[in-house]
């Protein structure tokens, strides 16, 4: 980390990093840690949690222009987190957490069921070699994790730039209980509360089409 992220770590983290109990790994979350979001916000409002929130530019900028909602970060990567903090805190923000750990974990333990009423997977990794394809977090097991957190009419939003993990996304969701579709024809349209950031930017110069996918948490 830099410096000034390291600084952010030190110093804003106690007021902005959830605290977790863990299991056998540094980013694990051991059985029986569910939160209290009201008690973790200091109030009840509109929960969204984005998943793989990288360096926080596009949560840090939805947070800010929705002072109304309150947000977590979900992140695997300490760098990411400390940018995530050094942001928010220059943004004055209050209604945003963040919490360091893997993310099939935070929705079966940490998260209340049906606590949640926007999930985001912005550009998770492709893993695009075959062999790797099986690292995907977008999965069976894993919408059935997210059709958990979801509250009924709750949304779950994604985006990629690589078409056969679009087309798998699409697959998985299709099928997964819980869910419907919230859009019309292939694609969903492109999020409006979606900050460009350097991975669309990075796809769009590669000439990749971006994807997005919205369903809705059916009752």
């Amino acid at each position: 980390m830099s410096e000034a992220q390291q600084r952010a770590w030190t110093e804003v983290g106690p007021r902005m990093l959830i605290p977790v109990e863990r299991d056998a790994a540094s980013t694990s979350i051991r059985e029986g840690s569910t939160i209290d979001p009201a008690a973790v916000w200091g109030r009840a409002a509109p929960l969204i949690v984005e998943i793989g929130s990288g360096q926080g530019h596009a949560i840090v900028h939805a947070a800010t222009s929705r002072s109304d909602a309150n947000f977590l970060a979900v992140e695997v990567f300490r760098a990411g987190l400390a940018r995530t903090m050094l942001d928010a805190d220059r943004a004055g923000l209050s209604n945003l957490r963040l919490v360091e750990a893997n993310a099939p974990e935070v929705l079966e333990h940490l998260l209340p069921p049906a606590s949640v009423d926007e999930l985001w997977i912005f550009f998770p990794d492709p893993w695009h070699k075959k062999k790797h394809t099986k690292r995907r977090l977008v999965t069976a097991e894993f919408a059935a994790l997210a059709a958990s957190v979801l509250h009924a009419g709750g949304v779950l939003r994604l985006a990629t730039d690589w078409q056969d993990y679009a087309d798998q996304m699409r697959s998985v969701l299709d099928a997964a209980p819980g869910f419907t579709r919230a859009f019309e024809g292939d694609w969903a349209p492109r999020f409006g509360g979606r900050v460009l950031t350097a991975f669309e930017r990075k796809g769009e110069r590669a000439g990749r089409e971006i994807r997005d996918l919205t369903y809705r948490r059916s009752t």
